[in-house]
């Protein structure tokens, strides 16, 4: 798509004809932004999950191409940072008209990271924001950072398959910055369960409410916040 396009409600107003597999992607120098197809066999309630194995495969895709030593984090359940500074996440779309007990019809889970910085704010003015270039990843630009996300998404899609979803959870939560004398896991619904150790409460985060409000998309700009 030009770089005025939305990949993601592209995707979205596309799915139900052009089926799994269909990948999207807008031609912008300052933005990777894609988005991909997918038709799950398990229930809505279930399979909202994908969520995770999509932030395991756009992690990936950065620790690819990063410089040694840098942090690539996630920020529950769909923000990405670098070195501590938002780059960007992704988000889940599937048919508003699907049973939450029955497998949706498709889903779309797209993804925006900020490669280029393109106003002229110093790195110092605005610490919890940054973009590819400024984290020191080169020429990895949006062409490189989409590819690199597909390949990474089928191996942990195939992860799923064979060993199950836990086998995507322990990855996914291995990204999340640890909390001392605390543990988590991810339930079947995809809520984030954190229990202190020493403690029986469980806290517990939804994943749905999460998903309607990405933390890290500014409507106003169409992209990453700033």
């Amino acid at each position: 798509m030009r770089e005025s396009g939305d990949a993601f409600a592209h995707a979205c107003c596309i799915a139900p004809e052009s089926g799994a597999g269909t990948l999207v992607y807008v031609g912008r120098f300052d933005v990777a932004e894609f988005a991909v197809v997918l038709e799950p066999k398990e229930p809505l309630t279930t399979t909202r999950r994908a969520c995770y194995a999509g932030m395991v495969a756009l992690t990936d895709a950065q620790r690819a191409n990063a410089p040694p030593a840098m942090e690539v984090a996630i920020g529950w359940p769909e923000a990405e940072r670098i070195d501590g500074g938002l780059v960007g996440g992704g988000r889940l779309g599937w048919p508003a008209s699907a049973d939450e007990d029955e497998p949706p019809d498709w889903l779309v889970f797209g993804a925006m990271i900020r490669t280029v910085m393109i106003n002229d704010h110093d790195p110092g003015v605005r610490p919890l924001a940054s973009a590819l270039d400024e984290e020191g990843f080169g020429e990895a630009g949006a062409v490189q950072m989409t590819e690199s996300f597909a390949r990474h998404l089928m191996r942990a899609i195939d992860s799923w398959q064979v060993d199950g979803f836990d086998s995507v959870a322990r990855e996914y939560l291995s990204r999340i910055p640890r909390e001392r004398q605390t543990v988590r896991r991810i339930d079947d619904c995809g809520d984030l369960l954190t229990r202190r150790i020493g403690s029986d409460k469980t806290e517990r985060a939804d994943l749905v409410n999460a998903l309607a409000s990405p933390s890290w998309l500014d409507p106003t700009l169409g992209g990453p916040k700033r």
